[in-house]
Protein backbone atom coordinates (compact mmCIF):
# COMPACT_ATOMS: atom_id res chain seq x y z
CA UNK A 1 0.00 0.00 0.00
CA UNK A 2 2.95 2.49 0.61
CA UNK A 3 3.65 2.61 -2.94
CA UNK A 4 0.55 5.09 -3.61
CA UNK A 5 1.32 7.15 -1.28
CA UNK A 6 4.79 7.92 -2.96
CA UNK A 7 2.82 8.35 -5.98
CA UNK A 8 0.71 10.56 -4.75
CA UNK A 9 2.68 12.89 -2.81
CA UNK A 10 3.78 15.06 -5.24
CA UNK A 11 0.61 15.60 -6.65
CA UNK A 12 -1.04 16.80 -3.30
CA UNK A 13 2.18 18.85 -2.28
CA UNK A 14 1.15 20.71 -5.45
CA UNK A 15 -2.78 20.48 -4.41
CA UNK A 16 -2.48 21.65 -0.68
CA UNK A 17 -1.10 25.21 -2.19
CA UNK A 18 -4.54 25.67 -3.50
CA UNK A 19 -6.02 25.13 0.02
CA UNK A 20 -7.39 28.32 1.65
CA UNK A 21 -9.35 28.94 5.06
CA UNK A 22 -12.75 29.35 2.89
CA UNK A 23 -12.23 25.53 2.08
CA UNK A 24 -11.60 24.00 5.91
CA UNK A 25 -15.21 24.66 6.43
CA UNK A 26 -15.87 21.12 4.29
CA UNK A 27 -12.51 19.57 5.20
CA UNK A 28 -12.44 16.54 7.64
CA UNK A 29 -9.80 18.24 10.08
CA UNK A 30 -9.13 15.96 12.81
CA UNK A 31 -7.70 13.30 11.01
CA UNK A 32 -9.91 10.66 12.34
CA UNK A 33 -11.06 7.47 10.71
CA UNK A 34 -14.78 8.47 9.05
CA UNK A 35 -17.38 6.38 9.45
CA UNK A 36 -19.15 6.23 6.11
CA UNK A 37 -22.68 4.55 4.68
CA UNK A 38 -22.36 4.58 1.31
CA UNK A 39 -25.55 4.64 -1.06
CA UNK A 40 -25.28 4.06 -4.46
CA UNK A 41 -27.49 3.10 -7.76
CA UNK A 42 -24.82 1.07 -9.09
CA UNK A 43 -26.22 -0.46 -12.66
CA UNK A 44 -27.57 2.64 -14.42
CA UNK A 45 -23.46 3.84 -15.04
CA UNK A 46 -20.27 2.25 -13.75
CA UNK A 47 -18.33 5.39 -12.28
CA UNK A 48 -19.84 3.60 -9.08
CA UNK A 49 -17.75 0.83 -9.45
CA UNK A 50 -15.19 3.36 -9.20
CA UNK A 51 -15.88 4.82 -6.41
CA UNK A 52 -16.29 1.80 -4.29
CA UNK A 53 -12.62 1.10 -5.51
CA UNK A 54 -11.38 4.29 -4.07
CA UNK A 55 -13.79 4.00 -0.72
CA UNK A 56 -12.25 0.32 -0.02
CA UNK A 57 -8.65 1.72 -0.45
CA UNK A 58 -8.43 4.36 1.95
CA UNK A 59 -10.32 1.69 4.31
CA UNK A 60 -7.32 0.08 3.87
CA UNK A 61 -4.66 2.47 4.53
CA UNK A 62 -7.12 3.34 7.55
CA UNK A 63 -8.81 6.34 6.72
CA UNK A 64 -12.01 5.06 6.46
CA UNK A 65 -14.51 2.50 8.63
CA UNK A 66 -17.63 1.30 6.45
CA UNK A 67 -20.38 1.03 8.00
CA UNK A 68 -22.39 -0.65 5.37
CA UNK A 69 -23.58 -0.38 1.51
CA UNK A 70 -26.60 0.61 0.32
CA UNK A 71 -28.58 0.29 -3.17
CA UNK A 72 -30.91 3.11 -3.73
CA UNK A 73 -31.68 1.26 -7.21
CA UNK A 74 -34.44 -1.65 -6.75
CA UNK A 75 -32.27 -3.65 -10.23
CA UNK A 76 -32.16 -6.67 -8.76
CA UNK A 77 -28.48 -6.84 -9.84
CA UNK A 78 -27.11 -4.41 -7.66
CA UNK A 79 -26.72 -5.52 -4.74
CA UNK A 80 -25.45 -8.76 -6.00
CA UNK A 81 -22.35 -6.63 -7.74
CA UNK A 82 -21.65 -4.46 -4.23
CA UNK A 83 -21.43 -7.64 -2.44
CA UNK A 84 -18.88 -8.85 -5.60
CA UNK A 85 -16.61 -5.65 -5.16
CA UNK A 86 -16.83 -5.70 -1.05
CA UNK A 87 -15.21 -9.46 -1.83
CA UNK A 88 -12.98 -8.57 -4.09
CA UNK A 89 -11.31 -6.22 -1.28
CA UNK A 90 -11.86 -8.20 1.63
CA UNK A 91 -14.96 -7.37 3.38
CA UNK A 92 -17.49 -9.51 2.26
CA UNK A 93 -19.25 -8.85 5.47
CA UNK A 94 -20.02 -5.45 4.88
CA UNK A 95 -24.02 -5.21 5.93
CA UNK A 96 -26.31 -4.55 2.56
CA UNK A 97 -29.42 -2.85 2.05
CA UNK A 98 -32.07 -1.75 -0.66
CA UNK A 99 -35.07 0.38 -1.04
CA UNK A 100 -38.52 -1.23 0.22
CA UNK A 101 -40.49 1.29 -0.25
CA UNK A 102 -43.27 1.54 -3.03
CA UNK A 103 -41.93 3.60 -6.42
CA UNK A 104 -38.47 4.74 -6.60
CA UNK A 105 -35.94 3.54 -9.54
CA UNK A 106 -35.43 0.38 -11.04
CA UNK A 107 -32.32 1.09 -13.77
CA UNK A 108 -29.60 -1.07 -15.14
CA UNK A 109 -29.88 -0.79 -19.20
CA UNK A 110 -27.56 2.19 -19.71
CA UNK A 111 -23.80 1.83 -20.36
CA UNK A 112 -23.50 -1.91 -21.62
CA UNK A 113 -24.95 -3.81 -18.32
CA UNK A 114 -23.28 -6.92 -19.32
CA UNK A 115 -20.40 -5.59 -17.32
CA UNK A 116 -22.87 -6.10 -14.66
CA UNK A 117 -23.80 -9.67 -15.17
CA UNK A 118 -19.92 -10.80 -15.79
CA UNK A 119 -19.42 -10.21 -12.01
CA UNK A 120 -21.81 -11.83 -10.73
CA UNK A 121 -21.13 -15.08 -13.06
CA UNK A 122 -17.47 -14.42 -12.28
CA UNK A 123 -16.51 -13.37 -8.97
CA UNK A 124 -17.46 -14.89 -5.39
CA UNK A 125 -20.31 -13.23 -4.03
CA UNK A 126 -23.14 -14.34 -1.40
CA UNK A 127 -26.50 -12.15 -2.05
CA UNK A 128 -28.48 -13.46 -4.88
CA UNK A 129 -30.55 -10.52 -5.47
CA UNK A 130 -31.28 -6.89 -4.29
CA UNK A 131 -35.01 -7.77 -3.25
CA UNK A 132 -33.23 -10.28 -0.83
CA UNK A 133 -31.08 -7.47 1.19
CA UNK A 134 -32.18 -6.16 4.34
CA UNK A 135 -34.59 -3.10 4.55
CA UNK A 136 -32.35 0.27 3.89
CA UNK A 137 -34.40 2.18 6.50
CA UNK A 138 -33.89 -0.45 8.52
CA UNK A 139 -30.27 -0.89 8.45
CA UNK A 140 -29.66 2.55 8.14
CA UNK A 141 -31.75 3.18 12.03
CA UNK A 142 -29.60 0.03 13.30
CA UNK A 143 -26.29 1.82 12.57
CA UNK A 144 -27.36 5.24 13.17
CA UNK A 145 -29.09 4.62 16.45
CA UNK A 146 -25.76 2.33 17.98
CA UNK A 147 -23.42 5.41 16.63
CA UNK A 148 -21.99 8.47 18.36
CA UNK A 149 -23.57 11.72 18.37
CA UNK A 150 -22.57 13.27 14.93
CA UNK A 151 -20.23 10.55 14.45
CA UNK A 152 -21.26 8.81 10.55
CA UNK A 153 -21.01 10.41 7.15
CA UNK A 154 -23.35 9.55 4.35
CA UNK A 155 -22.40 9.57 0.75
CA UNK A 156 -24.96 9.32 -1.43
CA UNK A 157 -23.97 8.78 -5.36
CA UNK A 158 -27.14 7.56 -6.41
CA UNK A 159 -30.93 8.22 -6.20
CA UNK A 160 -32.74 10.05 -2.82
CA UNK A 161 -34.68 7.27 -2.11
CA UNK A 162 -33.37 6.03 1.07
CA UNK A 163 -33.22 9.42 2.38
CA UNK A 164 -36.38 10.17 1.72
CA UNK A 165 -37.27 6.97 3.18
CA UNK A 166 -35.01 7.58 5.99
CA UNK A 167 -36.39 11.01 6.98
CA UNK A 168 -39.76 9.77 7.16
CA UNK A 169 -39.36 7.24 9.45
CA UNK A 170 -40.50 6.36 12.81
CA UNK A 171 -39.32 5.76 16.00
CA UNK A 172 -38.50 1.64 16.49
CA UNK A 173 -36.89 -0.53 18.46
CA UNK A 174 -33.34 0.97 17.35
CA UNK A 175 -34.38 4.79 18.44
CA UNK A 176 -37.10 6.52 20.29
CA UNK A 177 -36.04 9.16 17.74
CA UNK A 178 -38.10 10.17 13.91
CA UNK A 179 -36.13 9.77 10.71
CA UNK A 180 -35.54 13.15 10.68
CA UNK A 181 -34.57 13.47 14.56
CA UNK A 182 -32.00 10.54 13.98
CA UNK A 183 -30.11 11.84 11.53
CA UNK A 184 -30.06 14.99 12.97
CA UNK A 185 -28.56 14.03 16.40
CA UNK A 186 -26.20 10.84 14.73
CA UNK A 187 -24.83 12.09 11.27
CA UNK A 188 -22.06 14.87 10.66
CA UNK A 189 -22.87 15.42 6.87
CA UNK A 190 -24.10 14.20 3.74
CA UNK A 191 -22.03 14.29 0.89
CA UNK A 192 -23.28 13.58 -2.50
CA UNK A 193 -22.93 13.62 -5.96
CA UNK A 194 -26.23 15.71 -6.92
CA UNK A 195 -27.49 18.81 -9.45
CA UNK A 196 -26.22 20.79 -11.67
CA UNK A 197 -24.35 23.87 -10.64
CA UNK A 198 -25.42 26.77 -10.92
CA UNK A 199 -28.39 25.25 -12.19
CA UNK A 200 -29.29 22.17 -14.17
CA UNK A 201 -31.37 18.97 -14.36
CA UNK A 202 -29.22 16.14 -13.49
CA UNK A 203 -29.45 12.68 -13.55
CA UNK A 204 -29.42 11.83 -9.61
CA UNK A 205 -31.64 14.36 -8.36
CA UNK A 206 -34.41 13.80 -11.73
CA UNK A 207 -34.29 10.30 -11.94
CA UNK A 208 -36.92 10.10 -8.39
CA UNK A 209 -37.78 13.63 -8.39
CA UNK A 210 -40.04 13.52 -5.33
CA UNK A 211 -37.70 11.85 -2.98
CA UNK A 212 -34.87 14.33 -4.09
CA UNK A 213 -37.43 17.27 -3.46
CA UNK A 214 -37.98 15.62 -0.17
CA UNK A 215 -34.84 14.67 0.94
CA UNK A 216 -32.56 17.80 0.08
CA UNK A 217 -34.97 20.19 1.20
CA UNK A 218 -35.50 18.78 4.72
CA UNK A 219 -31.85 17.17 5.37
CA UNK A 220 -31.44 18.39 8.48
CA UNK A 221 -27.81 18.41 8.09
CA UNK A 222 -24.85 20.24 6.30
CA UNK A 223 -24.97 18.72 2.48
CA UNK A 224 -21.86 19.08 0.71
CA UNK A 225 -22.88 18.58 -3.54
CA UNK A 226 -20.29 17.47 -6.02
CA UNK A 227 -22.15 18.52 -9.03
CA UNK A 228 -22.07 16.90 -12.94
CA UNK A 229 -19.59 19.89 -13.67
CA UNK A 230 -17.45 18.46 -10.95
CA UNK A 231 -16.58 15.03 -12.62
CA UNK A 232 -17.66 15.50 -16.26
CA UNK A 233 -14.27 16.78 -17.06
CA UNK A 234 -12.27 14.14 -14.36
CA UNK A 235 -11.22 11.07 -17.04
CA UNK A 236 -10.39 7.94 -15.36
CA UNK A 237 -10.36 4.04 -15.64
CA UNK A 238 -8.16 3.87 -18.78
CA UNK A 239 -4.89 2.67 -16.95
CA UNK A 240 -6.57 0.02 -14.65
CA UNK A 241 -8.77 -1.50 -17.97
CA UNK A 242 -5.31 -2.24 -19.59
CA UNK A 243 -3.74 -3.91 -16.32
CA UNK A 244 -2.80 -7.60 -16.79
CA UNK A 245 -4.42 -10.38 -14.88
CA UNK A 246 -8.08 -11.45 -15.21
CA UNK A 247 -9.13 -11.07 -11.37
CA UNK A 248 -9.92 -8.36 -11.35
CA UNK A 249 -13.73 -7.05 -11.44
CA UNK A 250 -12.38 -3.13 -11.24
CA UNK A 251 -10.82 -3.53 -14.42
CA UNK A 252 -12.99 -5.72 -16.17
CA UNK A 253 -15.75 -2.89 -15.41
CA UNK A 254 -14.05 -0.36 -17.24
CA UNK A 255 -12.52 -2.86 -19.83
CA UNK A 256 -15.76 -3.79 -21.13
CA UNK A 257 -17.27 -0.22 -20.80
CA UNK A 258 -14.95 2.33 -21.57
CA UNK A 259 -15.18 1.28 -25.68
CA UNK A 260 -18.75 1.85 -25.86
CA UNK A 261 -18.94 5.29 -24.48
CA UNK A 262 -14.85 7.07 -23.88
CA UNK A 263 -12.30 5.51 -24.97
CA UNK A 264 -10.24 8.05 -22.90
CA UNK A 265 -11.30 7.49 -19.90
CA UNK A 266 -15.03 7.64 -17.81
CA UNK A 267 -16.31 10.98 -16.30
CA UNK A 268 -15.49 10.58 -12.30
CA UNK A 269 -18.59 12.30 -10.95
CA UNK A 270 -19.26 9.33 -7.93
CA UNK A 271 -15.57 8.93 -7.10
CA UNK A 272 -14.92 12.74 -6.47
CA UNK A 273 -17.99 12.56 -4.07
CA UNK A 274 -16.39 9.39 -2.32
CA UNK A 275 -13.03 11.28 -2.29
CA UNK A 276 -14.49 14.61 -0.75
CA UNK A 277 -16.75 12.40 1.89
CA UNK A 278 -13.45 10.55 3.44
CA UNK A 279 -10.60 12.87 2.71
CA UNK A 280 -12.79 16.18 2.66
CA UNK A 281 -12.50 19.05 0.09
CA UNK A 282 -9.63 20.56 0.53
CA UNK A 283 -6.58 20.26 -1.16
CA UNK A 284 -8.83 18.79 -3.59
CA UNK A 285 -11.17 21.32 -4.40
CA UNK A 286 -13.02 24.15 -3.34
CA UNK A 287 -16.23 24.81 -1.59
CA UNK A 288 -18.44 27.77 -1.77
CA UNK A 289 -21.59 28.16 0.65
CA UNK A 290 -24.90 28.82 -0.25
CA UNK A 291 -28.29 26.97 -0.63
CA UNK A 292 -29.32 24.60 -3.44
CA UNK A 293 -33.23 24.44 -4.36
CA UNK A 294 -34.80 21.90 -5.76
CA UNK A 295 -37.98 21.44 -7.63
CA UNK A 296 -40.78 19.31 -7.74
CA UNK A 297 -39.12 18.34 -11.46
CA UNK A 298 -35.62 17.42 -10.19
CA UNK A 299 -34.21 20.45 -11.77
CA UNK A 300 -32.30 22.85 -9.44
CA UNK A 301 -30.54 26.12 -8.75
CA UNK A 302 -28.16 27.50 -6.25
CA UNK A 303 -27.73 30.91 -4.26
CA UNK A 304 -24.30 31.46 -2.82
CA UNK A 305 -24.75 32.89 0.58
CA UNK A 306 -22.73 33.28 3.10
CA UNK A 307 -24.99 31.79 6.00
CA UNK A 308 -26.49 28.95 3.55
CA UNK A 309 -27.04 25.73 4.55
CA UNK A 310 -25.19 23.57 2.02
CA UNK A 311 -21.87 23.72 0.44
CA UNK A 312 -21.13 22.43 -3.25
CA UNK A 313 -17.51 21.95 -4.49
CA UNK A 314 -15.68 24.14 -7.02
CA UNK A 315 -12.62 23.31 -9.10
CA UNK A 316 -9.82 24.57 -8.23
CA UNK A 317 -7.11 22.08 -9.90
CA UNK A 318 -6.57 20.82 -13.21
CA UNK A 319 -9.02 17.85 -13.74
CA UNK A 320 -5.64 15.68 -15.02
CA UNK A 321 -4.31 16.50 -11.29
CA UNK A 322 -7.40 14.75 -9.65
CA UNK A 323 -7.78 12.11 -12.38
CA UNK A 324 -4.54 11.02 -12.04
CA UNK A 325 -5.11 10.40 -7.91
CA UNK A 326 -8.00 8.52 -8.97
CA UNK A 327 -6.96 6.37 -10.89
CA UNK A 328 -3.76 5.33 -8.51
CA UNK A 329 -6.47 4.48 -6.26
CA UNK A 330 -7.80 2.46 -9.17
CA UNK A 331 -4.77 0.74 -9.56
CA UNK A 332 -4.29 -0.35 -6.34
CA UNK A 333 -4.89 -3.88 -5.26
CA UNK A 334 -6.63 -5.10 -1.94
CA UNK A 335 -4.79 -5.75 0.62
CA UNK A 336 -4.76 -8.89 2.33
CA UNK A 337 -6.95 -8.83 5.74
Amino acid sequence: MKHIFYLLSAALTVLAACSDSKQKEAENLNNERVNLILDTDLGPDYDDVGAMAVMHVLADSGQVNILAVMSSNHNEQVIPCIDVINTYYGRPDIPLGAPKSDGGVYDGDGHNPSWAQLLVEKYPHKALSTSDAEDAVKLYRRILGQAEDRSVVICTVGFFTNMRDLLQSEPDEFSELNGRQLVGKKVKRLVSMAGGFPEGREYNVWKDASASYEAINNWPTEIIFSGWEIGDPIRTGLKVSQTSGDQNPIKDVYAIALPQDNPEGRQSWDLTAVLVAIKGAAPFFGVERGTISVKEDGSNTWTEEENGRHYRLVETNAPEAIAEILDNYLLEAPQKK
